[in-house]
């Protein structure tokens, strides 16, 4: 069996702009070339390797729980929640207090957050 690494995750939006700039201000990622198609499909860059590709659907309707989400890691994860503050963008702990962060059984603190669509991203300090 060959060995996998994880390469990009890709969102459908109602509006690509509105999406690449809410990702831009939350975390700094970099904007990069959609190297496969001429489409309106913009591109992010996570870290050195891993991309999100924001894809234009605009009747598209996010349906979704925090159940399923992406996860994020930071070394500093009470930095960024005061920055997401900073930007009145609540978050909570996994029951839903809001703009309280949680620590798991092993140790872990995450919080969660929904980007303008709706998908839910965890962010914590498993770095």
């Amino acid at each position: 069996m060959p060995n996998f690494s994880f390469d990009h995750i890709a969102i459908s939006v109602k509006d690509v702009d509105e999406s690449i700039s809410f990702y831009k201000k939350v975390f700094d990622f970099k904007e990069i070339p959609n190297t496969a198609s001429t489409s309106k499909t913009r591109w992010l860059l996570l870290d050195d390797k891993i991309q999100l590709h924001v894809i234009p659907r605009p009747d598209f309707k996010v349906v979704t729980n925090k159940a399923v989400h992406f996860a994020l890691s930071t070394k500093n994860l009470i930095s960024f929640s005061e920055h997401l503050e900073d930007l009145n963008i609540d978050f909570s702990d996994w029951i839903g207090s809001v703009n309280k962060d949680y620590v798991r059984a092993d140790g872990v603190l995450q919080i969660y957050f929904q980007d303008p669509n709706g998908y839910w991203i965890e962010v914590n300090n498993t770095v």
